[in-house]
């Protein structure tokens, strides 16, 4: 990989500018067979629950009206409960079914990219196949045979179903980088926003949880996306996760280092006295 001299600092690793969605690209971590399973199971349930509402309110409308308008209206309805409900969940919720968001998962592109209407139509189609068909064999034996848990309405739609870490959020250390300490001291790091120096910690923390490919150019990018935020660029020829580190402890220590000055909020200065005898 050709690196430029240094004149521009977002062209410091040589990748494109960093585009995160809402950042489930930065925490691929497979969804567990049981756990999947648990969602599939309640979603099917869901849309049993619907399925005899249908009939129910199908038999009840009947009477009287066409039989092949009947089963007309009764095959577009079970269509739309059985494909419509998952493909409009999944795409406007971002990957997520009431099963997957009970059980704290979200489908997302193998690249980590938000899901998209027609990744989410062809699961859904794959299911009515491998699921419903099939009383779920067919998914059941795919998921179990490769090593992401994957369906075949995974393969179709290039998708993949991964554990949401919204709501394990935990303070962890980001230790320092020895070599590069002195470099951030000194570093200008004032114009790091918050939702960047987010994903770069989602990145550190989750560094040996990624997929190979994933680490390298995901690195790459979040780099150069804090590299456009921060002055001096690092050192030549420094490692992205290195670099990483380094910002964020050093973001961290400043912080830190801030709160203690200001001191704990006291009582403050007495105001006015209010009801004094």
């Amino acid at each position: 990989m050709n690196h430029p001299g240094g004149e521009a600092r977002e062209d410091v690793y040589g990748t494109a500018p960093l585009v995160t969605g809402d950042a489930v690209v930065l925490d691929l971590r497979p969804a567990g067979f049981a756990t999947r399973a648990a969602a599939i199971a309640l979603d099917v349930i869901l849309q049993l629950i619907l399925l005899v509402a249908l009939v129910a309110a199908t038999t009840w409308i009947s009477t009287g009206v066409d039989l092949a308008a009947t089963m007309a209206f009764y095959t577009a309805t079970m269509v739309l409960i059985i494909v419509g409900y998952p493909t409009a969940f999944e795409t406007i919720s971002r990957g997520r079914s009431l099963g997957k968001l009970a059980l704290g998962l979200r489908v997302v592109g193998t690249d980590g990219s938000p899901v998209r209407f027609r990744q989410a139509l062809a699961r859904a189609l794959a299911a009515f196949v491998e699921i419903w068909l099939t009383t779920g064999v067919i998914a059941l034996f795919t998921s179990m045979v490769n090593r992401d848990g994957r369906r075949v309405g995974d393969f179709i739609a290039g998708t993949m179903v991964v554990e949401e870490r919204a709501g394990r959020r935990r303070e962890e250390f980001v230790a320092m980088p020895p070599h590069l300490a002195e470099w951030a001291a000194h570093a200008e790091l004032s114009r790091l926003t918050p939702e960047t120096s987010a994903s770069a910690r989602q990145y550190v923390m989750r560094y040996t949880e990624l997929a190979e490919h994933t680490r390298h150019e995901m690195g790459l990018r979040l780099a150069d996306a804090v590299a456009a935020q921060i002055s001096p660029p690092p050192p030549p020829g420094t490692a992205p996760p290195h670099f990483l580190a380094a910002v964020l402890a050093e973001r961290r220590r400043r912080h830190t280092l801030d709160a203690w000055l200001d001191g704990p909020p006291g009582p403050g200065p007495a105001g006015p006295a209010h009801g004094r005898p």
